[in-house]
């Protein structure tokens, strides 16, 4: 299992609660995109329309600019394979318990391309500023003790 990509805000944005795995609908040109490392997950974020689950503004770079078809579009709506069962609870836990869904990572398992997501709670910007300020501490003592 090797990581592609992570989504680094995803954690200091959200208190992952649960996490799941799914593969994703992609074309050729985008498989072989996403394994050289050209997706980004920055300001991604994973809805559930007609008991489907999409992936939406996950950024697919091209994988050669020449050869790409006229209207690619890097940041379109990727179909998640889920479970019934798994769609369904996290239709209950997001409209239920108000959590949201996010990528955390795409990764590759046994050749194929996953994609890890989570169920989180978004913070506070206060719990934010606090864990800016102990990661700030932590730093300093590892200076001061070097």
């Amino acid at each position: 299992m090797s990581i592609l990509a992570k989504n680094k805000k995803a954690y200091f944005d959200y208190d992952i609660v649960e996490k799941y795995e799914a593969g994703i609908v992609l074309y050729g040109y985008e498989v072989k995109s996403i394994k050289l490392g050209h997706i980004s997950l920055k300001s991604s974020y994973v809805i559930i329309r007609d008991n489907e689950a999409y992936l939406l503004n996950a950024h697919v770079s091209a994988y050669q600019a020449a050869n790409m078809p006229k209207n690619y579009d890097p940041t379109r709506s990727r179909k998640l394979l889920l479970n019934r069962s798994e769609i369904n609870m996290l239709i209950g836990k997001s409209k239920a318990h108000g959590l949201t869904l996010i990528p955390i990572s795409v990764y590759t398992k046994k050749g194929k391309i996953k994609v890890s997501i989570g169920v989180g709670r978004g913070k506070k910007r206060f719990e934010k500023r606090e864990k800016i300020k102990k990661r700030d501490t932590e730093r300093e003592v590892g200076r001061t003790l070097r």
